[in-house]
């Protein structure tokens, strides 16, 4: 197992949807890389040549997990960098109306930029998901009209493992209006879920959730609307002017030697994660104070639940100890509480106890059980609090 020959057997690393640690082939491709293909791909002699070449195949091959021509593809630096310029972009692209609609529980990086849209006068409805976690479709297609310029909703909800039906999504707004934008956040789906793009125009996938590194994420522009998009940054020539900079190579070749390599298991690892999810769950009834915040159609990879009697803090300091590590919400919250269970309509108190467990392939029933073990130490033990 991956963390067992990287760290050591009483590690029990449970927070993948903050990041993954990278795999060691990746690492190997990622050195080579800086060794080997040292000249800038833009540069027109020899080296740069060959830079440009081993560019254009990790673009290939990050292309075909996606299912979308290599044309399509864009490297970025991560999946919130490519959310902004999918978003930014879109306004400027559309300018036949000020309407926007998103989903109540996206990543800050779908949210700060529709809040900042909001404030320069765009008209952003936010439909927040329903008291189980799950989105309501209907109502965020109730408010697409003549006026909407985009719509955006993430494929796989970072904190509480929501699937939503963004292909239903995409093919009714173009059904309502061919010329709204639709953009899709699928960081958390990608290597998780199928990927279908039929009517998504712009959708996001980071390296750092796959076992790659951080600091490498790319977006797929759609063929449909390339000629008309308008990227917010102005550069060079590089990304064919969508996002100028020197592109970063051999994280380029990392994250497209990860995706090669999950894209071969993904049946394998659902049938591993949904075994481990279900062996938290079974775990969890011992305990009659746990509410489960994750829906039923959330991914096998996150569950999210709150102990409604110890912070989530005072909890996750006691997992650390024995280096049993978890989180109580989206990692780019920075321990901030949940947006997500807020708008989901969960009191103070549900918000304040969640715990957000995260599984990858390499994980395994020890882990569940390591975990199980202190959490219950834990509420025997830790200071509750007063209600």
């Amino acid at each position: 197992m991956l963390f067992r020959s990287l760290q050591n057997p009483q590690l029990h690393y449970l927070d993948n949807a903050a990041t993954t640690i990278v795999a060691p082939e990746v690492a190997d491709v990622i050195d080579k890389a800086m060794r080997e293909h040292w000249a800038n791909p833009s540069s027109l002699y020899g080296p740069g040549a060959r830079s440009e070449e081993a560019l254009n195949a990790a673009r290939a091959a990050v292309a075909r997990t996606l299912g979308c021509k290599s044309r399509e593809l864009y490297f970025t630096s991560c999946g919130s960098e490519s959310n902004n310029l999918a978003l930014l972009g879109a306004v400027q692209t559309r300018t036949f109306g000020k309407g926007i609609v998103v989903s109540g529980f996206e990543h800050p990086s779908v949210q700060r930029p529709l809040e900042r849209l909001a404030k320069l006068g765009y008209d952003v409805t936010v439909v927040a998901p329903r008291a189980d976690g799950t989105l309501d479709i209907a109502a965020m297609l109730e408010r697409v009209d003549k006026n909407t310029i985009l719509v955006a909703c993430m494929m796989v909800n970072n904190e509480i493992g929501t699937r939503n039906d963004v292909e239903r999504l995409a093919a009714e707004v173009k059904h309502r209006n061919s010329r709204t934008i639709v953009h899709v956040d699928a960081v958390q789906a990608w290597m998780r879920v199928p990927i279908k793009l039929d009517n998504i125009d712009t959708l996001s996938v980071s390296g750092h959730k796959i076992h790659a590194p951080k600091g490498i994420g790319a977006l797929y522009l759609s063929d449909r609307l390339v000629q008309a998009f308008q990227p917010p940054y102005l550069g060079g020539e590089q990304e064919r002017q969508m996002r100028p900079g020197t592109e970063n190579l051999p994280y380029a070749m990392g994250m497209a030697a990860a995706a090669t390599r999950l894209a071969k298991t993904m049946k394998s690892r659902d049938t591993a994660m949904r075994a481990l999810n279900r062996q938290l769950r079974e775990g969890l009834k011992a305990f009659p104070e746990v509410v489960i915040n994750s829906p039923e159609n959330a991914v096998p990879e996150v569950l999210n639940f709150s102990e409604m009697c110890i912070k989530s803090e005072t909890m996750l300091a006691f997992l650390a100890e024995k280096q049993i590590y978890v989180s109580s919400a989206s990692a780019c919250g920075r321990g901030q509480p949940s947006h997500t269970l807020a708008a989901m309509g969960r009191d103070p108190l549900a918000i304040d106890t969640a715990i957000r467990v995260s599984f990858c392939a390499d994980n395994t029933p020890e882990d569940v059980d390591a975990f199980l073990n202190r959490f219950e130490d834990g509420m025997k033990h830790l200071q509750k609090i007063k209600k």
